[in-house]
């Protein structure tokens, strides 16, 4: 009887699962399970599992070993196919596509792999670079800006710490005038295999770290880095509608690298504001208005990111009303229109009234047939000694 694992639950997936799924469940787990990503002393557990993973992948994403299986088990598959034989036909190169949105692109199987120095499978090439070319790293930098900032978008120059191809050796890393000797260790290749069956493993060179070459004599400037770290200004187009928590991402502006330049990811931070709260596009504020005002009606100065504007108050608006100035809000990121302003009107009561509106007050309350309790303070201070 097999020893072998249920190849469903070896890749964490449901029967019914379909091939984008069994995708990604492989996806995930051979990025765990990586030999190259574990600790030195759980190699040999990853390999093992690294395997036993691959040729779960290797039989459900083929529609007639995946039929097999499921009809017959392990046993079916061992009868038909040699271990092998397993492999033939598995698309592992595409499981890895369609990653862009996490920042690898469109190359990220080559990239993930041919960076961790690892191939597979009968060393089949991924398309990574003896030559140990790499992409720069991208950076994160944040700043703050004004809510009128976000709302009409603003340039800001900004100053970014990052390395950059040293200008001494050109990135070369050698000291101008000298050249680069092959590796002696993996003659030039970058890479040193270890077989095992039809399983390879082809990791990066110790020695070289993969470059194929090594420096005699070091750039005085960069020490054999081929870069230099250095202070630069660069200018940034922040555009209408952005909100805390908005990421903007300027192309080129990363980490020098020996193949390309990453990115820079730019983070934005709104500051509160003093007159106006923002909710997503909508701008909310709080006027005071008399209470005659409110009573009465009245036109009042309400101020908006663009300057003051008249607004209508109707004869007997009540306190905490909300009135609605359409698109003196937030331009939408997106295009997707402007917010509207919101304006809450408190109306104040008077806490001191003289004699002549106190006593104008009062027949208006006799009028409406209101029950006033006219009681004076000395009174009230005689109950309350009694």
């Amino acid at each position: 009887m097999s020893t072998k694992r249920d190849y469903y639950e070896v890749l964490g997936a449901k029967k019914s699962a379909t091939l984008d799924e069994i995708k990604k469940a492989y996806r995930e787990m051979a990025l765990r399970y990586h030999p190259d990503r574990v600790p030195h002393e759980q190699k040999k557990e990853a390999e093992e599992k690294f395997k036993e993973i691959s040729e779960a992948y290797a039989v459900l994403s083929d529609s007639q070993k995946r039929s097999l299986y499921d009809q017959h088990g392990h046993s079916g598959i061992d009868q038909k196919y040699a271990y092998e034989d397993i492999f033939k036909g598995a698309d592992f190169g595409s499981i890895f596509e369609g990653m862009s949105d996490f920042g690898f692109g469109g190359g990220v199987f080559n990239e993930i792999f041919s960076d961790l120095g690892f191939n597979f499978f009968s060393g089949q090439q991924t398309g990574g670079s003896a030559g140990g070319q790499r992409r720069g790293r991208d950076l994160q930098i944040s700043i703050d800006i004004s809510l009128e900032e976000a709302a009409s978008g603003v340039e800001k120059t900004i100053t970014v710490p990052r390395y950059e191809t040293c200008l001494t050796c050109s990135g070369s890393g050698a000291k101008p005038g000298t050249k680069k000797i092959t590796c002696p260790q993996c003659k030039g290749s970058g890479r040193t295999v270890v077989s095992s069956g039809f399983f390879q493993l082809a990791q990066t060179c110790s020695r070289c770290a993969g470059v194929g070459k090594m420096i005699q004599a070091p750039c005085p400037d960069c020490h054999a880095e081929g870069r230099t770290k250095v202070v630069h200004k660069i200018s940034v187009k922040i555009p209408a509608g952005v909100d805390t928590g908005s990421n903007l991402r300027v192309r080129g502006e990363g980490e020098a690298g020996t193949l390309s330049k990453g990115d820079l990811y730019v983070g934005i931070e709104v500051r509160p504001h003093s007159v106006f709260q923002r909710h997503d596009n909508d701008l909310l504020i709080e006027i005071n208005i008399s209470l005659s005002k409110a009573i009465l009606g009245a036109e009042i100065e309400v101020p908006t990111l663009d300057g003051h504007v008249e607004m209508k108050v109707p004869a007997g608006t009540q306190s905490g009303r909300i009135f609605r100035l359409k698109e003196k809000g937030i331009l939408d990121l997106r295009g997707h229109g402007i917010g509207d302003e919101m304006v809450k009107v408190n109306v104040e009561i008077p806490t001191r009234l003289t004699v002549q509106q106190r006593d104008l007050i009062e027949e208006f309350a006799r009028l409406s047939g209101e029950n006033i309790n006219k009681e004076s303070f000395s009174d009230k201070i005689k109950k309350a000694f009694k």
